[in-house]
């Protein structure tokens, strides 16, 4: 069977209050309308057209080039929007689904459903539809007296008597190609709006004696997003899915109301997320990890059985067995190897660090190139930034560094090398050299009287 879809894109989404298009708003990591065509893929629907218009040019940056697009200049209503999709659907045979590119809860499975429901009737149209707790705001399902759809009818032009209905338009259709084609010719604007919408196909067709069938969704799945509080909404429901996801394929998360984790992310078995973090981007996270409580993540590389613990890591890799934590900053452009420890306070900003070397705490390493089996001491840092240039310091396996350092860039401490603590070193230290940057020691015997400098004491 043919398949094709044609997602309705072009809204203003005015209630996102946003100088952003809508759809692009981003729920557990991707936008809205990616959500969608995920969707389609799934279901194994790789012949679509987005239909644009509001800040088209942000939506078809998210899409990309791998689909068809069709503009809708004047927002006139739904099928106002499917009409302008007429060179897609010239010719065309098979089924063609209709969807919104604000549904990012839809999942796979369930338009697999509605594909395989229209297979099994040969209807005109197959309509998504859906049992709402309160349907205020939603086209109510009308049917005949026989039990088939009779037709939809938006809420502002229902009845008294309508508005009582439960069963809603989910907005999504199923329909046979040739029957579209023949109903969009003939929709008119008669109705509040003034606009032409594409449910008065459904009831042009059921006039015309053609089978017209419903699907039944589940309701959490066809709530759009039209505000943030509904973008919130979704969130949590995607974010709980994705959660799930990796609890069932072996992963312990403890709080997954407070843990909030991208579709994008991957995580390995035995690893336990601690209450409080959130994983963004192309984040991998390796088997048998520790991560956190109150964790960030984005587009990190853990290697199996890193800890990292209150703690940020930004476009960095994370070696086997490392520990981070609490309160470590690496940022971007930083490899830290296996076995290494890198405490509390210690920042981490482009540069390599080999297996096992130690930052305890309370340091910085910026712009540098650390071996293997290096201590580095608390309070030293690399001072990489002359005020236009920024230069890299080389640190050798096995060299010490001793609190309270300052290594001057551009220099190098070769392998074995040790820092006194609280040296200034502006010059290369040689392998197995000690190196003193300090001044000298004086002793002023009785400076505070003199001077008056006693500190007063309280209580």
């Amino acid at each position: 069977m043919e398949l094709c879809a044609i997602v309705l894109a072009a809204g203003e989404g005015k209630r996102m209050r946003s100088k952003r298009s809508k759809l692009v708003h981003e729920a557990a990591g991707k936008p809205l309308v990616r959500w969608v065509a995920d969707a389609l893929s799934e279901a194994g629907v790789t012949d679509r057209l987005f239909v644009v218009g509001h800040l088209q040019e942000q939506v078809r940056a998210v899409l990309g080039d791998g689909c068809a697009y069709a503009v809708q200049e004047n927002r006139l209503g739904t099928g106002h929007a499917v009409m302008q999709a007429g060179e897609f659907l010239a010719d065309r045979a098979g089924v063609v689904l209709v969807l919104y590119g604000d549904t990012p809860l839809l999942r796979g499975a369930t338009l697999e459903g509605l594909i395989a429901r229209q297979a099994e009737t040969a209807a005109s149209c197959v309509v998504m539809t859906a049992r709402a707790p309160d349907p205020t705001g939603y086209g109510r399902v009308v049917r005949g007296a026989d039990g088939r759809v009779a037709g939809i009818v938006e809420e502002k032009d229902c009845t008294p008597v309508q508005r009582t209905i439960h069963e809603i338009n989910a907005g999504m259709y199923a329909f046979d190609a040739a029957a579209l084609r023949s109903a969009l010719g003939r929709i008119e604007a008669r109705n509040a709006q003034g606009e032409y919408y594409l449910t008065d196909a459904v009831g042009l067709l059921a006039d015309d004696g053609l089978p017209v069938d419903a699907f039944e969704a589940p309701y959490a799945e066809v709530q759009g997003v039209n505000d943030r509080v509904q973008l919130q909404e979704a969130s949590v429901v995607l974010n709980r899915r994705i959660c799930e996801a990796h609890m069932r394929a072996g992963v312990t998360i403890l709080d997954p109301a407070t843990t909030w984790i991208d579709a994008t992310v991957t995580i390995g078995q035995d690893t336990e997320i601690r209450p409080g973090c959130r994983f963004r981007g192309a984040t991998s996270i390796g088997a048998d990890c520790v991560v956190g409580p109150d964790t960030r993540l984005t587009d990190a590389v853990l290697e199996d059985a890193a800890e990292v613990v209150s703690s940020i890591v930004v476009e960095s890799r994370v070696g086997a067995r490392t520990h981070l934590g609490p309160f470590t900053y690496v940022r971007p452009g930083s490899s830290i190897g296996p076995d290494c420890r890198i405490g509390d306070f210690v920042e981490v900003k482009n540069s390599t660090i080999g297996h096992h070397t130690n930052a305890a705490h309370l340091a910085y390493l910026g712009d540098a190139d650390v071996g293997d089996n290096v201590n580095y001491g608390c309070g030293s840092i690399t001072v990489n930034y002359d005020g236009t240039t920024k230069s890299r310091t080389y640190i050798g396996s096995g060299a010490f560094i001793g609190s309270n350092s300052n290594l001057v860039a551009p220099v190098r401490i070769e392998s074995d090398a040790y820092v006194a603590a609280g040296s200034t070193i502006v010059s290369d230290v040689p392998s197995f050299a000690l190196a003193i940057g300090r001044g000298r020691q004086e002793n002023k015997e009785g400076w505070v009287l003199k001077k008056g400098r006693v500190r007063k004491r309280k209580g």
